[in-house]
């Protein structure tokens, strides 16, 4: 397979932005219904708080990917554009509202995550197992995935997030092994990679994403689609790194179109059950379609 050259981002920057990095503008009827929703409700979103690309399409087709245990997280990732800090927020009765969100929304298939509470004893797991819970009593024909953080090794708090009842579990290494400790400075490959282990023992469907453009080579993309692999990972997404502000990590490179297309074709070859690999892919983009 012939490979395309990488657009180095120093000469992305004297050009226009890649016709492959078009987002549409969230607009619509029913981008409009899903924001007095989540207003109403008082809920969070990924969407709002990770600046997702993806955020006009998705709204406008009547979903979104709740946001539970604040909009503060206790990390400080330097990829991410949600808040980072000392939570104040620790709302009990936010399950309650994400369920009755998602019953009315009628959502045939769920997507959640958290912000890291690394702070509380449990990780937050009590908040996410009543979730769970909540939501499968309102809508007990929705599938659910969930999209958890890294809880430091406390893998008791582990089982509790994971054991509500949701058919997927995902959760992220975002870059390759190099660049971990750059990326995710309190975090730990092998540590996740573990998590992942532990999740596909549970017996759940398991999921991860890699982000793509900020220095790693095809080697070392290929290795951790390996490292995944042997882990027990069933679905991987990959996309383009794009920079929340100035005091983000910076873009090095933007991957062509075709380039996102050879690890797609690579990783199902090695054995991964579904990929979904394209610029603005993000991790609960389409998440319905490996279902």
């Amino acid at each position: 397979m012939i490979e395309l050259p990488i657009v180095e981002a120093t000469e992305i920057k004297k050009i226009k932005k890649p016709d492959w990095l078009r987002v549409k503008l969230p607009i619509g009827p029913e981008y409009a219904a899903v924001r007095k929703l989540v207003d109403d409700n008082k809920l969070h979103t990924i969407c709002e708080s990770g600046n997702c690309p993806n955020m006009g399409e998705c709204w406008g087709a009547g979903t979104a990917t709740f946001m539970i245990l604040g909009n503060v997280c206790t990390r400080s990732c330097t990829f991410c554009a949600v808040a980072t800090g000392r939570p104040t927020e620790y709302d009990t009765d936010e399950p309650r509202r994400v369920a009755e969100a998602i019953q009315l929304m009628k959502v045939k298939h769920a997507v959640i995550t958290s912000v890291n509470r690394d702070e509380l004893a449990d990780r937050g797991a009590e908040v996410w197992y009543q979730t769970i819970v909540q939501v499968k009593n309102l809508s007990p024909e929705t599938t659910i995935e969930t999209l958890i953080p890294d809880v430091k090794g406390n893998w008791v708090a582990l089982i509790r997030m994971i054991e509500g009842g949701q058919e997927v579990v995902s959760h992220n290494m975002e870059t390759v092994k190099r660049l971990y400790k750059m990326v995710r400075p309190q975090a730990k490959y092998e540590r996740s990679l573990e998590q992942i282990q532990r999740i596909k023992n549970f017996g759940k469907r398991t999921k991860a994403g890699l982000m793509l453009g900020i220095g790693e080579t095809k080697e070392e993309v290929i290795e951790a689609m390996d490292d995944l692999l042997a882990h027990g990972l069933d679905v991987l997404t990959l996309g383009q790194y794009l920079q929340p502000t100035k005091m983000h990590l910076e873009i090095k490179e933007f991957i062509h179109p075709d380039i996102f297309a050879m690890y797609k074709e690579e990783g199902l070859k090695r054995g991964l059950k579904y990929v979904e690999s394209g610029p603005l892919v993000r991790s609960s983009y389409h998440s319905e379609r490996h279902l």
